[in-house]
């Protein structure tokens, strides 16, 4: 399966961006995002993600964060380059990305011994979503840059 639509965003452009250099290579951030997501986000051994595009994925967020599962499919992945999917949050109550199936996008862009994740996050339901995802983002980004510098 590899032509997977993405979802309809044009009646919520609702975005938020953020980019941290990381001290890691592009293949293992690629890793971070897909297959070792239990490394830092996932709470272990809930992680079903198979970076290939059509694929489904679930996992339960870390349990000292409360316990919400993410979903969603795989709507494209280059090794070393970039993961695209769809993502929905929640937990029933008016959290997350509130049952709404969002695009979120991760690059990866060398630049040196660093590399420069580029994360992108679309199609916000509300202004209060948006703005949980745009202040925990950075957070995560800064909780994977400490997993892969221990």
């Amino acid at each position: 399966m590899t032509d997977i639509p993405a979802p309809d965003l044009s009646h919520r452009p609702r975005r938020m961006t953020c980019q941290r250099h990381i001290e890691a290579s592009p293949t293992a951030l690629f890793e971070a995002w897909t297959t070792r997501f239990d490394l830092w986000f996932a709470e272990p051994g809930t992680l079903a993600l198979v970076p290939e595009p059509g694929r489904p994925y679930f996992f339960y967020n870390r349990q000292d964060w409360g316990r919400h599962p993410h979903y969603g499919r795989i709507l494209s992945a280059a090794p070393a380059e970039h993961v695209e999917m769809t993502w929905l949050t929640g937990n029933g109550e008016a959290v997350g990305t509130e049952g709404a199936e969002t695009v979120l996008r991760i690059d990866l862009v060398p630049d040196g011994a660093l590399t420069e994740v580029q994360l992108s996050h679309a199609g916000f339901v509300s202004d209060a979503s948006l703005a949980g995802h745009e202040e925990n983002w950075p957070l995560a980004l800064d909780i994977l840059a400490d997993c892969l510098r221990a």
